[in-house]
């Protein structure tokens, strides 16, 4: 590329990020397509990402940032008592004062939260019909037999009781304590067919979450902070970085979506 091409590209990322990106959309077009060898990959042109936990260490994960918002629109699930994996903190945030008991399940020992230590598969120690709300934000994809998991899922909720549901799809995998237990991605078509062989179909609703760019900036470990609002808005089911579901049993308290 000759310098004369070259220079107004320097000049341009000089300038904020948010005014290159509407500069750029004005000139060239929002849906502009370079032609092939005239791609500008910028910082993007490397095979390590930015970075290698999940955009942790930028600001909110692109993933946790689809996770908050649904959950937010959620939040009338989240009452009487409810079982969250890890820890209690979307409960928390997300459910207030309409929570009667916060309860934690972990899978091993030695967490303090842990108000349960269970294997979601088995189900060993959960009590039957007991939970209004079980959350289950990222932990499917960690259980080899999710089925089972989620028939676990389906006995510990109160008639009318809701699982409120997150696992990645694109994504890259964990290098912590679970990497060894990161077994699935999912489409929400798999997700949808999973459910239903646990919930009756007409109480289950699932949604994905992302498009190209979220997918990529989540891959390289952008965070969400790095993106417009409106970036982040645009769903794309060709693209899908994070799917959600909520499955409620049914009952006499059976709640509508």
């Amino acid at each position: 590329m000759s310098d004369a091409r070259r220079w107004p590209r320097r000049v341009a990322r000089l300038l904020p990020a948010p005014l290159q990106r509407r500069l750029r959309a004005a000139v060239l077009g929002r849906h502009h397509r370079p032609p092939v060898g005239q791609v500008d990959f910028g910082d993007l042109r490397r095979t390590a990402p930015l970075s290698r936990h999940f955009g942790y260490d930028r600001g909110l994960p692109v993933d946790r940032h689809y996770i908050e918002q649904w959950l937010a629109k959620r939040g009338t699930d989240i009452r009487g008592r409810v079982l969250e994996v890890g820890d209690d903190s979307y409960t928390r945030r997300f459910g207030g004062e309409a929570v009667t008991a916060a309860d934690v399940l972990h899978l091993h020992g030695g967490n303090p939260l842990a108000t349960y230590v269970a294997d979601l598969a088995s189900g060993d120690g959960l009590p039957d019909a007991h939970f209004d709300c079980l959350l289950l934000t990222q932990t499917l994809h960690l259980v080899y037999d999710v089925p089972a998991a989620l028939r676990t899922a389906y006995r510990v909720l109160r008639p009318g009781g809701v699982l409120l549901a997150t696992f990645p799809g694109i994504s890259q995998r964990s290098d912590d304590e679970w990497a060894a237990f990161w077994c699935w991605s999912f489409t929400s078509l798999s997700a949808t067919r999973l459910f239903h062989e646990s919930f009756p179909p007409a109480g289950v609703t699932v949604e994905s979450h992302g498009n190209v760019l979220a997918a990529v900036s989540f891959l390289e470990g952008i965070a969400a902070e790095e993106l417009s609002a409106e970036e982040l808005a645009i769903k794309d089911p060709a693209y899908e970085v994070l799917i959600t579901v909520r499955a409620v049993k049914p009952g006499e308290e059976a709640r509508q979506p």
